[in-house]
């Protein structure tokens, strides 16, 4: 039986394709996260009033942010629907579409009426914008691995990590356009000055629209097409074939995901509402945070093929685990200044896993099922962690009222992926007999 099959030998990219696939990852992930960010910033500081408003701002605060999660909802359905797509028919397509539904989404919210206006249709539609959003971003887990295949075996941590750039790039846009935003519409940013930053977002889809449709399948599927190894049911194939791995990077994602969405969600309403600190001082804390971001991922993402990607993404639950009860302290000093660095400080251990996390996760399914793979489990992980982050951290205050119980959920999630990262391993790492049983399953279905 030959089992060399599914094993796709390396082809040498052309380099000026690789960057120009590597700028459509960056740029088309840049959009998606603007948007799904601005929301995310948005629902600690404005929805709660506008679509959900109550005599009890605890009340309010938790139906803004169920919006919030239901968003991650939908993400695991996004990753299905784009992952079969993704492997059955090519990387870049999904993609397109992504970006197309997440700028129509945007847009939309931006002209949503408030519940004074149309009352209970108000939070409906809200809902089910955010709904749409989370399909859209569910699909663009495929840009790490669409960067990744167009480049070298050496550096696929640095390639899967650039998309991330985006992720920052639109973090920062999105912080720094809300904070012009407030500045100059002052008390009306309640009002209507809040729904620039969405509306702006069509500007961003046409530019990544433009630059996504000018970019070649990655050579990797392409191979995988030639060599007729595509997958008829990827989807089935990957739940029948690699539920462990599946589960594994599910787990692993934990220790990046959960801090990350308290680190720019949770406390930006958290300190708002219990230290009455300036909310546009906090964006900016954001905003800062996002530029380190560009910095820290593609030297981190650089340091993974040097180091090692898993031994990095280890390191950087390692730091995130000490990091959890400092980080607290730091917050519940109630310090402007000492809660703005303590954003910024948070970035490091973060960072230094998504940066490598991409890799990590995609380089443990074959070629032929990595979209399907990466994606279902990266969004599940999304949803069970970041998604109801803030859900859980306004439970936990109120229920035991000490911002402690929050740095001791940070250091679950870490050690459940810290043990999680230890068993996952690559597809090249397993043993010749699982390729072996791979090829087997592949006739029967």
């Amino acid at each position: 039986m030959d089992v060399t099959k599914n094993n796709i030998p390396e082809q040498i990219p052309d380099k000026k394709k690789a960057r120009k696939a590597a700028a459509a990852a960056i740029i088309g992930t840049l959009v998606e996260w603007y948007d799904f960010l601005l929301y995310s910033t948005a629902a600690a500081i404005v929805f709660p009033n506008l679509f959900f408003p109550s005599d009890d701002p605890f009340v309010s605060q938790i139906q803004s942010y169920a919006t919030f999660a239901f968003g991650f909802l939908a993400r695991p359905i996004g990753a299905l629907i784009f992952s079969h797509f993704g492997d059955r028919f090519g990387r870049k397509a999904p993609l397109v579409y992504t970006l197309i539904l997440m700028g129509f989404c945007s847009f939309s919210i931006g002209l949503m009426p408030g519940y004074e206006s149309i009352g209970v249709w108000a939070p409906i539609g809200l809902i089910l914008l955010r709904f749409l959003q989370g399909i859209a971003v569910g699909g663009e887990s495929g840009a790490g691995i669409f960067s990744m295949e167009w480049g070298h075996k050496k550096n696929q941590g640095f390639m899967a990590g650039l998309p991330v750039i985006g992720f920052s790039m639109g973090l920062l846009l999105s912080s720094l356009t809300l904070s012009l935003v407030m500045k100059f519409s002052g008390d009306a940013f309640f009002t209507w000055g809040w729904r620039i930053p969405f509306l702006l977002s069509l500007v961003l889809v046409v530019i990544g629209l433009f630059i996504r449709s000018k970019t070649d399948e990655s050579p990797e599927f392409s191979q995988i097409k030639e060599t007729k190894q595509v997958s008829q049911k990827p989807i089935v194939e990957v739940f029948i074939k690699h539920p462990k791995e599946m589960a594994l990077s599910a787990l692993v994602k934990l220790s990046e995901n959960v801090p990350f969405y308290i680190f720019i969600t949770f406390m930006i309403s958290y300190s708002v509402g219990t230290f009455n600190i300036d909310k546009q001082f906090l964006v900016l804390a954001t905003t800062v945070a996002s530029v380190l971001m560009m910095i820290n991922i593609p030297l981190f993402a650089y340091l993974s093929d040097k180091v090692g990607i898993k031994k990095l993404y280890m390191i950087g639950v390692t730091l995130m685990f000490l990091w959890a009860i400092p980080y607290v302290s730091l917050i519940s000093t109630g310090i402007p200044i000492v809660i703005f660095l303590a954003t910024i400080l948070s970035m490091f251990p973060h960072n230094i896993q998504q940066a490598s996390q991409s890799a990590l996760m995609a380089l443990s399914f074959p070629p032929r099922l990595r979209y399907s793979g990466y994606s279902i489990s990266s969004q599940l992980s999304t949803f069970i962690g970041g998604g109801i982050a803030p859900m859980i951290c306004t439970f936990l205050i109120y229920k035991f009222g000490s911002i402690y119980a929050i740095g001791f959920y940070i250091l679950l999630m870490t050690i459940i992926s810290f043990v999680a990262t230890k068993l996952l391993k690559t597809y090249q790492e397993k043993a010749p007999i699982e390729h072996i049983e791979e090829a087997t399953i592949n006739k029967s279905l």
